[in-house]
Order: structure tokens, then sequence, then C-alpha cells
């Protein structure tokens, strides 16, 4: 297995959360987005495979990752900041499809996002969903780690 720059990645999912911010709120094309990002930012230093898989897998299996954390929500999905549902669609896409990611990683990863570009007090709220959903999805690492 290929070793992982964990600043590139890093980097790589930050990017990610700022093109599928700007592509659900003005619903451009994800090709297009892409581009531009590739055209408008420094990109050297971002992990690219990641950051396109972020970018075109995550909405495409939008509505399974929807059905994974809605239950834990208290309010109804379009009550969310954008931000708050980008990080938690980020570390649900993660926790359910990148198991070699481990879970507390993918976590974190979300809430350092949201920490960077949301509401002062919205990592918070990730964290609950999230950890909700890394039970569901991560029980056996969970047990495996003590936690």
């Amino acid at each position: 297995m290929a070793k992982i720059n964990i600043t590139a990645r890093r980097n790589a999912r930050s990017m990610a959360l700022q093109a599928l911010y700007q592509w659900v709120l003005a619903g451009a094309d994800l090709s297009e987005i892409e581009q531009q990002f590739c055209e408008d930012f420094d990109m050297k230093k971002v992990e690219m495979p990641y950051f396109r898989e972020l970018l075109h897998e995550l909405p495409k299996h939008l509505a399974e990752i929807d059905a994974l954390y809605v239950p834990y929500l208290d309010r109804d999905i379009k009550m969310l900041n954008p931000i708050e549902l980008i990080t938690i669609r980020m570390g649900v896409f993660e926790l359910a499809k990148h198991p070699e990611i481990p879970y507390k990683v993918a976590i974190n990863e979300a809430l350092e996002l949201n920490k960077a570009f949301g509401a002062e007090e919205g990592y918070k709220y990730v964290n609950g969903v999230l950890d909700k959903v890394a039970r569901q999805l991560r029980s056996e690492e969970i047990k495996a780690a003590g936690a």
C-alpha cells in the first residue's frame, strides 16, 4: 500500500469541501468546478486523486450517504448549515467507503474542516452525528480500540 502524504490528503479534503460547497450552493457541474479549481488554485500540494474522488464520488452516492446519518439529525437536513452538511457527508463518505482510514481520523478530519470553515460551535454537532454513524459502521473497529 502506498504511503499517504497526510498534508496532501488534508489539502484534498479542504479543497473538496470548498468545491462541494460551490456545488451545493450553485448547483454547478462538478467537472466545471474541478476545472475551475485547477485553474484558480495552486493544486500542487493537493492529493488530486482523492480530491477528485471526494468531488465526484460523494455526489454519486449521496442518497446512500444521507441515509446513514439523517436518522441521527435533530433537525431537517434543509436546516443544516451548508458547511456542517458537507463535512458530515465527507466524514460519512470516509467512514463508509474508506475502511483503511481509521474512524478517529475520518471524524477528526471532518471536525478540523468544520472548525476552519464552519460556524464557531458547529464542529460539536458534526462530532455528535459522525460519532453515531461510526458506532453503526465501524462497531468492530471501535470495540477493538476499546472506545
